[in-house]
């Protein structure tokens, strides 16, 4: 009973650090990179779809993202929905595919960009401790069927599994970091 909660736990924990690595990966720097694009949706024959399930991506160089639609009718709309995404990036078609230019970020915006990475990391962080807290309940509700050392045991060792968990999302925000204020 202990090992299924601990391990619901862990997965729940390693789900919440995957979205903010995903979460990290669509903010924008000085690099191209085709994660900047999985948020965005194209209006395609009438539904919304996915950019990701449109078009395939490439980075021939470090600030050129080069966006290929699978079908040319769609390169339309794609040029739009990119317009429309709020990414602060220019779309250049020329009919047959869409290249998008990462400009050079100020150092004002590098810093704001922190800021949001921050915001993410610490949101983060509360999805874990939160994570941790109806666990620990489940654990301390076994008290009445199991001994007290084992449930003392099973929540030292989920405490020290939501430390770990915060420290790589931590290690997450450094890179990120790192990679923002990189000129």
């Amino acid at each position: 009973m202990i090992e299924e909660i601990l391990d619901d736990a862990k997965d729940r924990m390693e789900k919440a650090v995957e979205h903010v690595q995903n979460e990290f990966g669509t903010v924008r720097t000085g690099r191209a990179n085709p994660g900047i694009l999985h948020r965005v949706s194209v209006d395609y024959y009438g539904s919304q779809t996915p950019l990701q399930q449109l078009a395939s991506f490439s980075v021939p160089e470090p600030t050129l993202l080069v966006v290929s639609p699978f079908d040319p009718g769609a390169l339309g709309e794609i040029e739009k929905a990119i317009n429309n995404a709020g990414l602060g990036l220019m779309p250049a078609n020329d009919g047959t595919v869409i290249r998008l230019s990462f400009p050079p970020l100020t150092e004002e915006r590098r810093k704001e960009l922190v800021k949001v990475v921050n915001h993410m990391a610490e949101e983060g962080k509360v999805s874990i401790r939160n994570i941790r807290r109806p666990h620990k309940d489940d654990l301390e509700a076994l008290k009445s069927e199991m001994s007290e050392d084992d449930i003392r045991r099973a929540e030292k060792e989920l405490q020290t599994m939501t430390d770990e968990f915060v420290a790589r999302i931590d290690e997450l925000f450094e890179h990120k970091q790192a990679e923002l204020l990189e000129v």
